[in-house]
């Protein structure tokens, strides 16, 4: 629990994923009178899901499966998984992909000492409030946004644009019937726990020698996070609506309308708040995540090389596009096919 904390306030785009892989279309303006009224409805009960893209080997004779997620998703449906379930019975391997992660070691007392550290790092630096350190249109937006979605709250006035953003994030999600937890792993380790495939994880993990002096600097330093409360805040006043019907799209199978969404950017701002800072790049999580890329594409070509059959999750956002997986997979002459092929 220490260590995740202690992930949440170092590496806050590790701890938005639902924000990174599930940014729609193009933010459209924000309408005159600020919230936008979300038509959408969000579909409950038992749902197929998505189809799974397969790659093939050149000489067809080993294919890896691929389920592609998206978050959130709606909070009231059961996922009907037998579909992966038939193929995680067959699967050699499975590939997680874990990506960059920190890790500090530290014991238990130490890291209850370390708590109050942690808390007040997602503060802003010498007591500021949300109201000093973004512009006057800016928190007026955040107001109207917190009284709809946050409601009371005077502790959150006090954090950082990010975890600010952060916060009305996740509460707006519960709001609007979607829930940004993980659907999927839960199934593909009960399969694991039945078949037992080989399992490669695939991660990159930053150790932090002194959290302590490490989260004193962090508590310092000012970050570049404006950019970041702005397209937050935009998406929830804009994009609820196309976010629930990626989420209805994944949850029936509609992959149409899942690849008729170009892949998400929006959220570099949030990342590059805390890669960008001097405690970010000191880290070096910009070269950590390039190496859990490089990773993952050994790991799969590894296991189209020797496994008749394996499984692996992504992201879409990360499948897509002309620099996703998929993509390189297919450059380097692997047959890509998607669901409905």
């Amino acid at each position: 629990m220490r260590n995740r904390m202690l992930a949440v306030v170092l590496g806050a785009m590790l701890c938005l994923p639902a924000m990174a892989q599930q940014a729609p279309e193009a933010a459209q303006a924000a309408p005159a009178d600020g919230i936008r009224t979300v038509e959408t409805v969000v579909v409950e009960g038992d749902q197929p899901g998505p189809g799974l893209w397969l790659v093939r080997s050149p000489d067809g004779q080993h294919d890896l499966y691929i389920l592609g997620t998206v978050s959130p998703l709606p909070a009231k449906m059961q996922w009907q998984s037998a579909r992966v379930e038939r193929v995680l019975a067959q699967a050699q391997e499975v590939i997680r992909m874990r990506g960059v992660q920190l890790n500090a070691d530290v014991g238990f007392f130490r890291g209850l000492l370390l708590m109050p550290k942690l808390l007040g790092a997602r503060n802003n630096p010498d007591g500021r409030r949300l109201q000093q350190v973004v512009s006057p249109a800016s928190y007026a937006r955040w107001q109207a946004l917190k009284a709809e979605y946050i409601g009371h709250d005077g502790g959150v006035e006090k954090r950082r644009p990010l975890f600010a953003a952060q916060e009305l994030y996740k509460e707006a999600m519960k709001r609007s019937g979607l829930d940004t937890h993980d659907l999927v792993w839960p199934v593909v380790a009960k399969s694991i726990e039945a078949h037992h495939p080989q399992v490669t994880v695939v991660k990159q993990v930053i150790e932090v020698k002194d959290p302590k002096s490490l989260l004193k600097e962090f508590s310092k330093t000012t970050l570049d996070d404006l950019a970041c409360f702005d397209n937050t805040m935009r998406l929830i006043e804009t994009d609820l609506g196309a976010m629930r019907a990626r989420a209805n799209a994944w949850a029936t199978g509609d992959m149409a309308a899942l690849q008729a969404l170009p892949p998400p950017h929006q959220w570099e701002a949030c990342n590059e708040a805390i890669t960008e800072a001097g405690i970010g790049k000191r880290l070096g999580y910009g070269d950590a995540r390039q190496q859990v890329r490089a990773r993952w594409m050994a790991a799969a070509e590894a296991a189209l090389a020797k496994n008749t059959v394996s499984f692996a999750t992504l992201s879409l956002g990360e499948m897509l596009g002309k620099d996703g997986y998929l993509a390189r997979l297919e450059a380097k002459g692997y047959t890509v096919l998607a669901p409905d092929e």
